[in-house]
């Protein structure tokens, strides 16, 4: 499937604005007074569950340029890694301004003591770097090897962001949705090894 600089460039500004649609409705669920009777926990589980939604949408499209043919896609995959960014910070500063009110020694010591929270927040660092790298002058200034090698981050970031969540929810034994996105990821992950080994066994057997 074959698009145009015009078709791609439509698309890319749908998905902006679908992509977006989570955060306006956070925006006007607040203006309405709809966030329910913890407006907190509300937010921070809302951004939550879309960090992980583009986390995997994100890691889905080498596997769907792959299998589908479709390598324009693989265009949206920084717009989609920078809104996994966009949500993750939002998740944050829930937890630093709502919860700890910027009280950075306060919040700090709960990312210690709290294991959930010190792997969400070592998630949410290590997405900083990919971030602050996504646009191509950075990938100029890296190299592209050394651009590659930094955003394979991502697969750790990836487990992390699971483990973060399964913890969440493992303390209310609600199972459900983190055993999916475990599956999810893990299958995402999973299949771009087993691509990379293929094509290791190929390169040894052309060379021997």
């Amino acid at each position: 499937m074959n698009v145009t600089n015009q078709q791609l460039a439509r698309i890319k500004w749908i998905l902006f604005a679908l992509a977006l649609l989570p955060f306006l409705r956070l925006v006007a669920y607040t203006y309405l007074d709809k966030l329910g009777a913890n407006p907190v926990e509300f937010i921070t589980r809302n951004t939550g569950d879309w960090t992980l939604y583009f986390l995997c949408i994100t890691l889905a499209m080498t596997p769907l340029r792959k299998l589908l043919q479709w390598h324009w896609i693989i265009r949206m995959r920084r717009m989609l890694g920078l809104y996994v960014f966009f949500y993750a910070f939002l998740h944050f500063m829930t937890f630093l301004w709502f919860d700890h009110f910027f009280e950075f020694e306060e919040m700090w010591t709960d990312v210690l003591k709290r294991p959930f929270i010190t792997v969400g927040f070592s998630a949410f660092v290590l997405l900083i770097p990919l971030a602050l790298t996504s646009s191509n002058g950075m990938i100029k200034r890296l190299g592209g090897k050394r651009w590659q090698l930094l955003h394979r981050l991502v697969y750790v970031i990836a487990p992390l962001a699971v483990l973060h969540y399964f913890w969440m929810k493992a303390g209310k034994h609600d199972f459900a949705q983190p055993l999916l996105f475990a599956v999810i990821v893990f299958s995402l992950l999973g299949i771009r090894v087993f691509w990379r080994w293929r094509a290791h066994l190929t390169h040894n057997a052309k060379a021997f």
